[in-house]
């Protein structure tokens, strides 16, 4: 007789019944590990060039991990994205990349192993590339964000430069006159004693849109085209140069707005927007200076609330080296830099009165981040509600454009003639 011992017909079927309770249990958890390998789905993918940087967004419906290293000879960024499979969502990425892409080659997607996609960016210089997340805000879901800086940033003066206006015409005998007409009306021929150079704003731009119009309309197209007619208008005038915070559709985070006019040591910035609100109904023009002691009305401060959240929207690395410089020049407006915006504000909102109807007849007051450059009189003009279907057929005219371009260089025009010497505060 065997000395191993039958095993009793009970104890077969309780084995059996273990046996399949655990090839279950082991399904059930392939089944779930596969699902949540496979939990993330790309809903969007946009690719946003500029000299600036490239930005490169995948949108999700989860939050995503990916690591990247940079490879030479040639130049290639190399992105591996864990818990994705590659879908015709994301192989669309390789017909966005536009072949003037300052930056982007080509890009190559495959997927790397089980569960990975990886991402394969030709370079066609060196970068210095930032990759982060961002949480759900507004309309948007998680997103997974590559941004693609140069070495070298590009140079504001440089761009500057390229206008031509390289020196100051001589000291006129008498340096309280400045170019345009008399605060009468009168054309002059007057020229200022000194180079200046103005800041032009066009809010928003590239993942953050600004406010949306029932038509569709984008704030974002609307204010850049106003600021680029605007600075074709000023750069006529003798001796006045300007400088665009954003020339194209990409996003540019506030504090950089900033940065930026202050590196070309900017004597005006102007930030140009088109308003919404909740209401239809709501319309007409506004100007805007900072505010120390808070806003001058609630929906001032509503408004400057909601501009305020456009770097969550456009999406900022947090991790950002520049970020707690930033925030200390935020905290350093000056009096005197308020009383200028002030004047500023006055007289632009006076000339924009001729062509729309204003919503505020006097100028309004509060904390836009935005106008927080301690040395440099800064404003913030609402063009039109945009969210007022009769004020977003305006925006959207090329000749109302015009109309509101004019106007606002004939505002900028009569403060500097009242102002000629626009004695820059300088910070030590």
């Amino acid at each position: 007789m065997s000395r191993k011992t039958a095993l009793q017909p009970e104890s077969v079927k309780a084995l059996s019944r273990r046996t399949v309770l655990k090839a279950g249990a082991t399904l059930l958890l392939s089944l779930i590990a596969h699902g949540a390998a496979r939990a993330a789905q790309i809903v969007a993918v946009r690719v946003w060039p500029a000299a600036d940087y490239t930005r490169v967004t995948l949108e999700n419906d989860s939050k995503l991990k990916a690591t990247h290293f940079m490879v030479k000879d040639p130049h290639r960024l190399v992105v591996e994205i864990e818990g994705l499979d590659l879908d015709a969502k994301l192989k669309s990425l390789v017909a966005k990349i536009q072949s003037n892409d300052p930056y982007i080659a080509q890009v190559r997607v495959g997927q790397n192993r089980p569960g990975v996609v990886r991402l394969v960016f030709d370079l066609k210089e060196e970068v210095q590339p930032q990759v982060f997340t961002l949480e759900p805000v507004g309309e948007y879901r998680h997103r997974l964000i590559f941004d693609l800086y140069p070495l070298t940033a590009p140079d504001p003066i440089a761009e500057l430069l390229k206008s031509g206006k390289l020196t100051p015409l001589p000291m006129e005998k008498s340096p309280d006159t400045a170019m345009g007409p008399s605060i009468d009306g009168d054309e002059q021929t007057q020229k200022f004693n000194r180079l200046v150079t103005i800041a032009l704003d066009p809010g928003h731009g590239g993942e953050d849109p600004g406010a949306i119009g029932r038509g569709g309309s984008q704030e974002k197209n609307v204010v850049l085209s106003i600021a680029k007619r605007l600075k074709a208008k000023l750069e006529q005038q003798p001796n006045v140069r300007v400088m665009l915070t954003r020339d194209a559709d990409y996003f540019v985070p506030l504090q950089v707005r900033v940065q930026k006019a202050r590196r070309v040591q900017a004597d005006l910035f102007v930030s140009i927007h088109a308003d919404a609100f909740v209401e239809p109904t709501a319309r007409g023009s506004s100007v805007f200076a900072l505010s120390e002691k808070g806003a001058s009305s609630t929906a001032a401060r509503w408004l400057a609330n909601k501009e305020n959240e456009a770097d969550l929207i456009g999406g900022i690395n947090i991790r950002s080296k520049n970020q707690q410089l930033a925030s200390v020049l935020l905290d350093l407006s000056t009096t005197a830099q308020i009383n200028d915006s002030l004047k500023l504000a006055k007289s632009v909102l006076g000339e924009i009165g001729t062509i729309n109807r204003l919503h505020k007849a006097q100028v309004e007051q509060a904390g836009f981040a935005v106008l927080k450059a301690p040395d440099i009189p800064s404003i913030l003009v609402e063009t039109a509600f945009i969210s007022n279907p009769e004020e977003e057929a305006k925006l959207t005219d090329e000749n109302y454009q015009e109309q509101m371009a004019e106007a606002l260089k004939r505002g900028i025009r009569k403060y500097i003639t009242k102002h000629p010497s626009l004695k820059h505060h300088k910070m030590t």
